[in-house]
């Protein structure tokens, strides 16, 4: 009889950031492991007023939106649904130098599931996607079941 093994998986990813001059005036660099952001330009006016560029705060609603519609994905499979479209959008919230929100809006597309067990399965991917685990804030989730 064979036992079941579980791997543990363990990931390390890696991210640099380049910084030259002050804070107001200067600019940096953003490079990640997988190549996808390459020298990508981040300065203060990328992050506080409109420049070229990304920042922080949207590098950070860019991941909370990717991991959180991931884990709903799992979450929903584990109930035996395969969503046809998972869409969302994260607003996060600055303010007086803190996060101090995060916002899901979710649009989805999920065939013979019940209004019930979507609202379930979406609270428990939000609570429990690692990005909601590590960000210390406030998270919120508005959804349509298309």
């Amino acid at each position: 009889m064979r036992s079941k093994t579980t791997h543990k998986i363990i990931m390390i990813r890696t991210a640099k950031a380049q910084w030259m001059g002050s804070g107001k005036t200067g600019h940096g660099n953003l490079t990640t492991q997988s190549g996808i952001l390459n020298h990508t330009q981040y300065s203060f006016s990328s992050r506080f007023e409109s420049g070229i560029g990304t920042n922080p705060e949207e590098l950070i609603a860019s991941a909370h939106a990717g991991c959180f519609t991931m884990k709903l994905s799992f979450v929903l499979g584990e109930a035996g649904f395969t969503p046809e479209l998972l869409e969302t959008e994260c607003k996060i919230k600055f303010e007086a130098g803190l996060i101090v929100s995060s916002h899901l809006v979710l649009k989805a597309q999920v065939s013979g599931i019940s209004p019930e067990v979507f609202a379930a399965s979406a609270e428990n991917a939000k609570l429990n996607c690692p990005i909601s685990k590590l960000l210390n804030t406030e998270i919120s989730l508005e959804y349509e079941l298309v």
